[in-house]
Formats: C-alpha cells, sequence, structure tokens
C-alpha cells in the first residue's frame, strides 16, 4: 500500500479499545509541547477535551503557510503545523476568563482524570484553574504543568520557547559546523525538539501518575520544564563535560566519542556512515579496498581512531568519492556496515520502509474531504493505536461536549454564546 492512498485503520465494534480508553483529558495547552503530550495520549485512547480561546483558538492555528484547504482549494484558518499535534481531540471553544467560563471548566474536571496546560507560573490561579484550585474539586486528578523554566527557580516566571531553551540549554552550543569551517556556527535542531520532548516525558509522567493513583487513589501534580528537559536530553555529551570538566565543541555532523560516524561525500552527493565497532570498521576497510586501515596502529581501535580522526576522515573521503551513493549502499548492506542515505522528505514519504510502516495516512475531515496525517510510531499488539479524529476546527464539539458530558441545554449554550463564554457552536 502506497503512502498516498493509505487511510487510517478504522476501529470495528470487535476491535480492542484503546489502552487508555476509560481516561478523560482536559487539555488547556496550546502551541506543541502540551498539545504532544495530548495527542499521545488520544492516540493511546483518551477521551481528550482542547479548551481553546473563542474566536482564535490555539496559536498555532495561524503559524501559516501552508494551510489546510477545503473541498474547493480555498485556504482554511487551520495550518499544517496545527493540524501536526492536534488528531483524537474534541475542541470546545470557551473564555475562562469569565467566571461563567471557569464553572463550565470546573464542572468538567469532576469527570477528568487529566489537566495539561502550559501558561506561565501562577497565571491559571486568577481564573480557579490552578492545581490548587482544581484539585480541591477533583482530589484523584492528575495536573500537568509545562512551562520554560519550571514552577521553582530564579526564571520561574519567565516565557520559555523551544528556540530559547535549544540555546540556553546547550544544545545550540554542540550544534553546527566547527570554528574556521564554512557555514561555522550554533545552530538549532530543524524541528522544536525540546518541546516534542518535553512531550513525550509529560505523557510518560501523566502514565505514571496514573499508574501511581491505582495504589494511593490520589492525584498529584506534574511539574515540567524545557530547561529541565533540554539540559537532561544532551546525553552522552552532557556526561562528557561532567566526567572531563570541558565543554564539548560543535562538531558538524561528527561523533565526539565514535570514530568513522558521520557524513562523507559520493560521487553524487553524501551518505552517511554509522560505523559503531571495531568489526565493523575492519568490514567497511575490506570493503572499500583499504584492508591496511584496518591494521594501523592509528585506527585499529575506536580509541585510536577518535584520537587521529584528522588523519583517517580526510583519507575516507578520498574513498567514498569514487562511487555513488547507491552503490555504497548497496555494497555495505551487503558487508553489514550501517550506511545510508540523507533523504528529503519529498524521500522519506516516498521511502518503501516509511510506506510499509504506514507513517504517512489519510483520515476524512469534515471540510477538506481526505487529509494527509504522519502516524504515530508506537506500535501495541493487544490495544493498538486508534485514529477516531482528524485535527478538530476551533469550537466544532463545544456543543456535544457540553450536552454530552455536563448535560447543558442547547437554550443554555446559545445564552453563554450571547454572552461570549462559548464561541460558535457549529450546527
Amino acid at each position: 500500500m502506497s503512502a498516498d492512498n493509505a487511510s487510517a485503520p478504522q476501529p470495528s465494534e470487535t476491535a480492542p479499545r484503546g489502552a487508555l480508553s476509560h481516561v478523560r483529558v482536559l487539555d488547556l495547552s496550546r502551541v506543541l509541547a502540551g498539545p504532544w503530550a495530548g495527542q499521545t495520549l488520544g492516540d493511546l485512547g483518551a477521551h481528550v477535551i482542547k479548551v481553546e480561546r473563542p474566536g482564535t483558538g490555539d496559536d498555532t492555528r495561524l503559524w501559516g503557510p501552508p494551510f489546510l484547504k477545503d473541498d474547493e482549494g480555498n485556504p482554511t484558518r487551520d495550518s499544517a503545523y496545527y493540524l501536526c499535534t492536534n488528531r483524537n481531540k474534541q475542541s470546545i471553544a470557551v473564555d475562562f476568563t469569565q467566571i461563567a467560563g471557569q464553572k463550565l471548566l470546573h464542572e468538567l474536571v469532576k469527570s477528568c482524570d487529566i489537566v495539561i496546560e502550559n501558561f506561565k507560573v501562577g497565571s491559571l490561579a486568577h481564573y480557579g484553574l490552578d492545581y490548587a484550585s482544581l484539585q480541591a474539586i477533583n482530589p484523584r486528578l492528575i495536573y500537568c504543568s509545562i512551562t520554560g523554566f519550571g514552577q521553582t527557580g530564579p526564571y520561574a516566571h519567565r516565557a520559555g520557547y523551544d528556540f530559547l531553551i535549544q540555546g540556553m540549554g546547550g544544545l545550540m552550543s554542540i550544534t553546527g559546523r566547527p570554528d574556521g569551517e564554512p557555514g561555522e556556527g550554533p545552530m538549532k535542531v530543524g524541528v522544536a525538539l525540546t518541546d516534542i520532548l518535553t512531550g513525550l516525558y509529560a505523557s510518560t509522567a501523566i502514565l505514571a501518575a496514573l499508574a501511581a493513583r491505582e495504589k494511593t487513589g490520589r492525584g498529584q501534580h506534574i511539574d515540567l520544564a524545557l530547561l529541565d528537559v533540554g539540559v537532561a536530553c544532551l546525553a552522552n555529551q552532557g556526561m562528557n563535560y561532567l566526567y572531563s570538566g570541558k565543554s564539548p565543541t560543535r562538531m558538524g555532523n561528527a561523533h565526539p566519542n565514535t570514530v568513522p560516524y558521520q557524513d562523507f561525500p559520493t560521487a553524487d552527493g553524501y551518505m552517511i556512515l554509522a560505523i559503531g565497532n571495531d568489526g565493523q570498521f575492519t568490514k567497511f576497510c575490506q570493503a572499500v579496498g583499504k584492508s591496511e586501515w584496518a591494521t594501523d596502529e592509528r585506527f585499529v581501535s575506536n580509541q585510536a581512531r577518535v584520537i587521529h580522526r584528522d588523519v583517517l576522515i580526510p583519507l575516507m573521503r578520498q574513498t567514498t568519492v569514487m562511487r555513488t551513493t547507491r552503490e555504497w549502499i548497496e555494497l555495505f548492506e551487503q558487508v553489514g556496515v550501517p550506511c545510508g542515505p540523507i533523504n528529503t522528505l519529498a524521500d522519506v514519504f516516498a521511502d518503501p520502509q516509511v510506506q510499509a510502516r504506514s507513517l504517512q495516512f489519510t483520515m476524512p475531515h469534515p471540510v477538506a474531504g481526505d487529509i494527509p496525517l504522519v502516524a504515530s510510531p508506537i506500535r501495541m499488539s493487544d490495544t493498538p493505536v486508534q485514529y477516531r479524529t482528524t485535527p478538530p476546527q476551533l469550537g466544532q464539539h463545544t456543543r456535544s461536549v457540553l450536552s454530552e458530558v455536563l448535560g447543558l441545554s442547547e437554550q443554555t449554550m446559545n445564552e453563554l454564546q450571547q454572552q461570549g463564554v462559548l464561541g460558535d457552536l457549529p450546527a
């Protein structure tokens, strides 16, 4: 099945329910980190209610172009950015700066298991939507706060954005070309990686809190900071500094602890060699007709190759330019040397492995027909991920959620709409 016509698997009456189908989430977050956590929980079966500002909604709805187009090819008000992180949610448009809006959310919280929010520290207390206020309403509530710098510390009051955190957290200091090379200078990662990692840590922490609640009967407050996540995810580079006392420097695509592990030029472009042990290096040397490298005391071990990388890498580059990327990949696959191309996104979604794993699929959208989405990477044998709904239009489910969960009448909802508490109510 090709990526173009792969459609989302739809749950049947006999299909297993999602692992979190018994869980209800009130998602007050916007942009990326919080919504990413909410989407992960939604993919796993949770009932996620996304609360948005009437009229404008999530900031990322307008982060385009490109925008989703309707059946007639006209751009809608929903950007591709918004679509990447909001499926399996229901959108309600509620103005919680008004007392009536706060009361609605307080009522919803009574039947919710989880709240996700990413407002500035202390700001939700003005509306009675902070942890202390909501925990008093529902002691079993798991409340996840995502901020730039956490609930404590001298920076707690600051707003945090992924780009800032990539700089402050050290990631940009080890990303980019070294000084003295063309294109030198610190560089951010090409996606908001700290936001995404924070969303994943948030979903992990929420699942742990759910497990703990099974034993204690109590909810708890989860305090997640983008800066904390950024520092934690420095991984080996963070430990390299702590154990050496030396700040790692930018190395382009090279690896600080393993050689050769970087990009190399070919006859028609570039490829990646990811040689992780001495045995693979020996196979590489034999495959390229340079068996003597494998016994050279400067290259015989990874430790030696790290020390003498400035000698080895130029020699390798002189060799790799002799064949095309495809030719090298075919050769190295035969002998067990890890190698791969540097794909564009067009290449990625055309890749047979990506297609075999159905990482691109389509779902029907109420105004745009079938729309493409990127699949969850989670594969579960007994309670598989299910794609139930496309990213919602602003306020699309206000009427149904407030009616089904709170039992509000249409008259009441119409009155709240006239007061500006609720956004436009789709018919």
